[in-house]
């Protein structure tokens, strides 16, 4: 892994120095480097307002009980495409801009979740006893108690106090 990262601050650099030179070749050194500050400002505006945007859509599931994480991931595909607007340069900013466009988003956000474990128990998971056996299910938390019952709190180190009433 660090030799492949070594070898992107390398390879990287070179190859966005080549594309200025041979744009600012083109166009001139002046508009070369208005259009690179342009990208920059326009990305950056940009990946604010989805990001936004994002974050009041997380702020949404979290209250209703839901784990966010195609909006986490969304989140941090945004903050990779705000490094790369930043970052001067043509070839970096065509992936940033890339990453903006929510289909881009979408596809790889699933090709993400696919590799991505979540400890049930962590995402509100809720044990229960049935005539089936044991099975795990996945609640909200506020669902997942009886009348007879307290709420469970996930809090290490704390004493949980409550009745225990088992139902046959």
């Amino acid at each position: 892994m660090f030799q492949l990262l070594f070898l992107l601050f390398i390879i990287i650099p070179i190859i966005e120095i080549t594309v200025i030179m041979q744009v600012g070749a083109l166009l001139g050194v002046w508009p070369t480097v208005a259009i690179v500050i342009l990208s920059a400002w326009l990305g950056a505006k940009y990946v604010r307002q989805q990001g936004l945007a994002t974050m009041q859509t997380v702020q949404t599931k979290m209250a209703q009980g839901e784990m966010p994480s195609s909006e986490i991931v969304t989140g941090l595909m945004l903050l990779v495409a705000g490094v790369l607007l930043v970052t001067p340069g043509f070839v970096t900013d065509i992936f940033g801009l890339s990453l903006l466009i929510p289909s881009v988003r979408a596809a790889i956000a699933s090709q993400v979740q696919k590799h991505i474990k979540v400890n049930q128990f962590a995402a509100g998971a809720t044990y229960s006893h049935s005539s089936h056996g044991n099975v795990y299910q996945h609640e909200p938390q506020e669902q997942s108690f009886t009348q007879e019952s307290k709420p469970i709190s996930h809090h290490e180190g704390e004493t949980l106090e409550g009745e225990f009433q088992r139902k046959d």
